[in-house]
């Protein structure tokens, strides 16, 4: 099994005015820029960690909060990499397919850290 970090994600009222801040602090690079309607999802690349900032997202069902909305790990067998969490006794918050078609899984860790894993995008 290989893993590697693909993303965080900051979930915001303002993506553009939060993902400046980001640019002008901390030197990040907007990467790409998403816009359905008024809605804006913009990708980061904060010196090599990929970081989404966006607002509430329509497709998830699962409880969302502003601020650091999650850690998410790409893995090259997400399937298996489930099956060795519930096996492990981890909380299952919610498993989906991303519009690209890839499958995520979004899991609980200690002290109710939010994780994802999800397919590696070869």
């Amino acid at each position: 099994m290989a893993f590697r970090i693909n993303h965080i994600h900051i979930k915001t009222r303002d993506p553009e005015k939060t993902a400046e801040w980001f640019v002008q602090n901390l030197g990040a690079k907007i990467a790409a820029e998403n816009r359905n309607g008024e809605r804006i999802a913009i990708r980061l690349d904060l010196h090599g960690l990929g970081m989404n900032v966006t607002d509430f997202l329509d497709e998830q069902k699962l409880a969302q909060h502003y601020g650091m909305e999650h850690l998410a790990i790409d893995t090259d067998d997400v399937f298996g990499e489930i099956e060795k969490l519930k096996a492990a006794g981890v909380r299952i918050l919610e498993e989906r397919n991303l519009p690209d078609g890839r499958h995520v899984c979004f899991f609980e860790g200690p002290e109710g850290v939010r994780l994802e894993v999800m397919e590696w995008r070869k």
